[in-house]
C-alpha cells in the first residue's frame, strides 16, 4: 500500500485489525522526525530523545484506540511527546536530586559534549540562549519557532491559554536577545 498522508485515512488504517500494524507504521513513519526533534529540543542528548521518543510511541500504541479525533493527530502526538519530556526531565532531577538549574548545567554540558556542536555556530549560540529560560518559556519558544506551532494548536498541547503562551513566548525571545546581548554572541 502507498505511504498515504492523510491522517483520517491512516486512522482508519490502524482500526481495521488486520491493517493496524501498518497504519501504526505509516503514522509513525509521518511523524517521527518531527516528534524526534521536538523532544531533542527538550531533553538535549540523542540517546535521551531516542529513548523519550520511544516511550511516546509506546503510550500511542496503548492509547490510539481511544483517541476521539476531537484535536489533530498531530496536536496530541505531540502533546504525549511534551509530556514525555517533561516527564523524563523530572526523573532526572530526582534521580540526581539536584535543583533545576544543576540540570541546566547539565543539559548545556551536553549540548557542549555534541559532536556536532561548534559553538561559533550561530545555532549552537541560540541553543545555548534558549537553555537559560525556565522550562515552559523553553517549551513554548521551541514549539513556536522550531515547530511554527500556531498558538491556539500550543494551548491544546500544552493546555494553556493563548494569551499565557503569547506572553512566554515574549518573555523567551526577550530573555534570549538579553542573553545574546550580555554573553556577547
Amino acid at each position: 500500500m502507498a505511504v498515504t498522508q492523510d491522517d483520517k485515512a491512516l486512522l482508519a488504517l490502524y482500526r481495521i485489525p488486520a491493517s493496524r500494524e501498518e497504519g501504526f507504521t505509516l503514522i509513525i513513519r509521518k511523524y517521527q522526525e518531527r516528534l524526534y526533534w521536538h523532544i531533542r529540543r527538550l531533553v538535549i542528548a540523542h540517546d535521551d530523545a531516542n529513548d523519550v521518543l520511544q516511550n511516546v510511541f509506546i503510550k500511542v500504541w496503548k492509547n490510539l484506540e481511544n483517541f476521539r479525533e476531537d484535536a489533530q493527530l498531530y496536536t496530541w502526538l505531540y502533546k504525549i511527546a511534551t509530556n514525555e519530556s517533561l516527564t523524563f526531565l523530572e526523573q532526572q532531577k530526582r534521580k540526581q536530586a539536584v535543583s533545576l538549574s544543576d540540570v541546566e548545567d547539565g543539559l548545556s554540558n551536553k549540548l557542549r559534549a555534541d559532536s556536532q556542536f561548534d559553538p561559533n555556530k550561530l545555532e549552537w549560540k541560540l541553543q545555548k540562549a534558549i537553555l537559560q529560560l525556565p522550562e515552559k518559556q523553553r517549551i513554548v519558544f521551541n514549539l513556536r519557532y522550531y515547530d511554527e506551532m500556531p498558538y491556539e494548536e500550543m494551548s491544546r498541547v500544552l493546555d494553556t491559554s493563548e494569551g499565557a503562551l503569547k506572553a512566554s513566548y515574549h518573555h523567551a525571545v526577550k530573555k534570549i536577545e538579553e542573553y545574546i546581548k550580555s554573553n556577547d554572541i
